[in-house]
């Protein structure tokens, strides 16, 4: 059975049983900023569990795609060695959200596993554990309990597949740890767990999967976790009134199982693979490894994975957060590739972005989401190539330098600087383990480990800080009822209020200030998905009171936060108001929202289906959207998208919105964004059901007509292979247009000429103007050399120094430069210095070629006299923007300088 078989075998068994079948969330949880990366299959779920978010299913089934290559779950290092370890890999998962528990999910993982309609797996091959209490949490903590529920459960299950009971009670194994025990923090939900072991040897007679000697004989293959508890600050665990089921099982694992070997990479995607990686190899330059396929052989099968899907879900390589990690993953590739090769110069190629091309086929059912992208992602991994042999040498150059004339001998027990190592690591990707191999080899006892290990978690803390996005689940304690929008059809609606906060702490009353005011309906559309929030106004007619919002955010995934000043009148919990949108500024919103659907989809044929979102805003002034392109457009390609974006606007076609299932919405064409959070049931936008679909919760103008007129202000790069264009429309773009014209006629009117010829004139006013400088420059040059003549005429001998101390008249920092440059040639061994004062301010450059004479400290004391900024080397100094008043003292006091530092 291959690796799609179980996959899809799996989905199917648990939508058999009732299960939505949910897709793979990306990689990169955007709506989850305490994570790097996803890195199991209840990720997705998370606020479902946490009661943040409420699913039209209770029960649900995936093939997560999965990544554990930075941050807490780091397993980088280890891949290619063990057997085990991978970057990216999919975790099969079934869950259920308070629907059932225990007494389902224990039978269900033994009927996938043993039945013909799951794995058909042996009986007699399977170990069981379940969570065997004690004080895991420490001793000053509550004892907490075993899980005999589950023990008693796995007992009846087992003897009903034929055990007798004593064997039965011999094969559920109790594990008193944490082990088998899952938390989500240290405070919050958590439960027992029950692992599901494999043992190779049918004949065993007692539980093995405790013991490392047989850790790729006794594999554990799926682990059910039970969340069934709340636990405190004190260690008290309170029963949760909605006991939920997160299980996981690793599609490499079972499928090394499935197929009858001895590890992940003997399984079938991984000897296509690694079979894809020695024919790439062999074609760049390298030799063959004839099928002994070696630890990097394998490290590069599974990087091309991690880096492929990382690149299709919108990462791009980077110095920080996600991005940096992807840089490391394909830079390591790069380096193996070589070892692997036995070939040095393998780097000077470019071979890994050519192992994309086999990698949906491969990959199967889970290979479908890369096609569209896969010529994207061999352009970005291309360009990493390119750009990394020349640092991969530059690091190794570094590295012997630092080492420099360090030989301890072999014994000595002298390690390399674990510092010195990670900067190399850190700034040029050379990895520890070639810093170690090197440094071995010229008799160090390889690096300072700890050292080492202190700057990479440093530089972890540094890369999961800078994947926060801000906020987070809660900005308020609130925890009632959801907020039911009205919006979408209406722009006024009464509402009741039901919490007040004033400063973050809850009140029940106010009169006056800002608060943030909580209602149980609004008509307010709280910012998300780049669509900036409502402002308006709430008001109580009884008391006269108003609250003027000036911002809507979402408090919670389903709570609406109004933020008000209140002007008068008081409001309470409890009171009946009437919530008004400004609706100026709400359709001036929903005009650019569905101009940039609008744009999404020109962009897409002009450029092609690789890009994508990675940002917008949308606001009343104007949109502004990101999209992953790796060229700058050039202007007919602009104007092509929004004479397209106009062409529809004309077209006046309905805007249209369906609640359907995300299934039928992706069958039927529509764009889900990367990042972006979706439940079974979603909202799909059309504007031209053949131009535009896309899942979208933000408001829209009714027809496309109502835009009037889409206006591009300009594009630019903001991130590697990252373009943002901004725009505007209706009142703003007819504005724009105007003042475009305008400025246009200003310009003619200076040049005397109709608008049509101003362009043509100021290319010639242009060509003038860089004659005019060019003269400027030969007639500067001149007067320099003439200057130059006559300062090395004036060349002094104070001691066995030659010295140059003068002046040049209206001279800038670059005229000086360019007579030190030439003074140099005459005088080597001088100590110069030169003042000018070009543009009214003095500026003074100082070079040296003496040991006795610091031009660093020649120009501080030169720029604390004329009161300028500089800086610069022992060599090498100079400082502008000071007062001409004082050049003169400042030359005499660098004479003086020499004087004093020849003695």
């Amino acid at each position: 059975m291959n690796s799609a078989d179980i996959r899809e075998r799996f989905l199917k068994f648990f939508e058999s049983k009732k299960h939505m079948r949910v897709p793979s969330s990306p990689l990169a949880p955007d709506n989850d900023p305490t994570l790097l990366f996803c890195n199991s299959g209840m990720v997705q779920f998370k606020d479902v569990f946490l009661g943040f978010d409420k699913r039209p299913y209770k029960t649900a089934v995936t093939a997560q795609r999965c990544l554990r290559a930075g941050g807490k779950h780091n397993d980088l290092q280890n891949v290619g060695y063990t057997s085990r370890h991978h970057t990216f890999f999919e975790m099969l998962g079934n869950f259920s959200f308070g629907e059932y528990f225990k007494e389902a999910a224990i039978p269900y993982a033994w009927e996938f596993l043993t039945s013909p309609e799951g794995l058909n797996l042996p009986r007699e091959h399977l170990w069981i554990t379940v969570f065997g209490g004690g004080h895991i949490f420490g001793k000053d903590f509550p004892t907490v309990p075993p899980d005999e529920d589950a023990a008693a459960i796995w007992k009846k299950t087992l003897i009903a597949a034929g055990f007798d009971e004593a064997t039965a009670t011999q094969r559920i194994v109790r594990i008193p740890t944490t082990d088998n025990f899952w938390m989500m923090g240290d405070t919050g939900p958590c439960g027992p767990c029950s692992e599901i072991f494999y043992d190779k040897d049918i004949n065993a007679k007692s539980f093995r999967g405790t013991e490392e000697k047989y850790a790729d004989e006794c594999v554990e293959v799926w682990n059910l976790v039970f969340m069934e508890f709340n636990r405190d600050d004190s260690g008290t665990l309170a029963k949760l009134p909605a006991p939920c089921v997160d299980t996981g099982m690793g599609l490499e694992r079972i499928s090394a199982v499935m197929q009858n070997v001895n590890g992940n990479y003997d399984i079938d995607i991984f000897q296509n693979l690694l079979a894809a990686v020695d024919k790439t190899i062999v074609a760049a330059g390298g030799q063959s490894c004839n099928g002994d396929y070696q630890p990097s052989h394998r490290v590069i099968a599974d990087h091309i994975r991690a880096a492929a899907y990382l690149i299709a879900d919108g990462i791009l390589p980077d110095n920080e957060g996600r991005g940096y990690v992807l840089r490391k993953i394909i830079r390591r590739a790069l380096i193996h590739g070589c070892r692997a090769a036995q070939n040095p110069q393998l780097g000077e190629q470019i071979w890994f972005c050519k192992l994309a091309d086999d990698l949906p086929s491969i990959m199967g059912g889970a290979g479908d989401m890369l096609h569209p992208h896969i010529a994207h992602i061999k352009e970005i991994l291309a360009r990493e190539e390119r750009g990394f042999f020349k640092n991969f040498l530059q690091g190794r150059e570094h590295l012997l330098k630092k080492i420099g004339n360090q030989k301890p001998s072999s014994n000595s027990g002298v390690r390399f600087s674990g510092a010195a190592a990670f900067e190399l690591y850190d700034t040029y990707g050379f990895p520890a383990e070639a810093t170690i191999d090197e440094v071995i080899a010229r008799g160090f006892d390889g690096i300072n480990d700890e050292e080492f290990e202190k700057c990479m978690n440093e530089q972890r803390t540094r890369s999961r800080a800078a994947t926060k996005l801000g906020g987070g689940q809660k900005t308020v304690a609130y925890d009632g009822a959801a907020t039911e929008f009205t919006g979408y059809a209406k722009v006024q609606d009464d509402a009741k209020i039901v919490a007040l906060f004033v400063n973050g702490e809850s009140v029940n009353e106010v009169s006056s200030g800002e608060v943030l005011i909580i209602l149980n309906r609004t008509p307010f559309y709280a910012e998300s998905g780049g669509q900036v929030g409502d402002i308006g106004e709430i008001r109580h007619d009884k008391t006269a009171a108003t609250a003027l919002v000036r911002d809507t955010q979402k408090v919670r995934a389903d709570v609406w936060g109004h933020l008000v000043t209140i002007n008068g009148g008081a409001l309470a919990v409890g009171d009946s108001v009437i919530c008004s949108v400004n609706e100026k500024r709400r359709q001036a919103i929903s005009n650019n929202h569905s101009a940039t659907h609008l744009m999404h989809a020109a962009l897409q044929k002009v450029l092609g289906n690789h890009v994508r979102q990675k940002g917008s805003l949308v606001s009343a002034t104007h949109l502004r959207f990101d999209f992953s392109h790796n060229a700058p457009m050039e202007i007919s390609q602009l104007r092509e998208v929004e004479d397209i974006v106009n062409h529809q606007i004309r077209a006046n076609h309905e805007t249209t919105t369906e609640l359907l299932s995300f299934t039928e919405a992706l069958s039927r064409g529509a764009t889900a964004l990367f990042g972006e959070k979706y439940g079974d049931v979603v909202r799909m936008v059309s504007i031209d059901p053949n131009f535009s679909i896309e899942l979208c919760g933000g408001i829209h103008t009714e027809r496309a007509g109502n835009i009037g007129l889409f206006y591009c202000l300009g594009e630019s790069g903001i991130a590697a292979g990252v373009r943002r264009i901004e725009a505007v429309t209706a009142e703003s773009a007819l504005q724009q247009t105007r003042q475009t014209a305008e400025h246009l006629q200003q310009i003619a009117t200076l040049f005397k000429s109709p608008p049509e010829q101003a362009p043509q004139k100021v290319v010639q006013l242009r060509a003038s103007l860089k004659d005019a400088q060019k003269q400027i420059a030969a007639l500067q040059a001149s007067q320099t050399a003439v200057i130059v003549q006559q300062l090395s005429a004036q060349a002094q001998q104070a001691g066995n120094e030659t010295m140059i101390i003068g002046k040049i008249a209206n001279a800038d920092i670059k005229i000086l430069q360019e007579a030190i440059k030439h003074l140099r040639g005459k005088h080597p061994q001088a100590a110069i210095l030169l003042a000018g004062d070009g543009g009214g301010k003095a500026a003074v450059v100082a070079s040296s070629k003496s040991p006795r004479i610091n031009a660093k400290q020649w120009i501080d004391e030169a720029a604390t006299i004329v009161q300028a900024k500089g800086g610069g080397k022992n060599d090498y100094a100079q400082c502008g923007g000071g007062d001409v008043a004082q050049i003169d003292a400042a030359l005499a006091a660098a004479t003086t300088f020499v004087n004093q530092a020849i003695q």
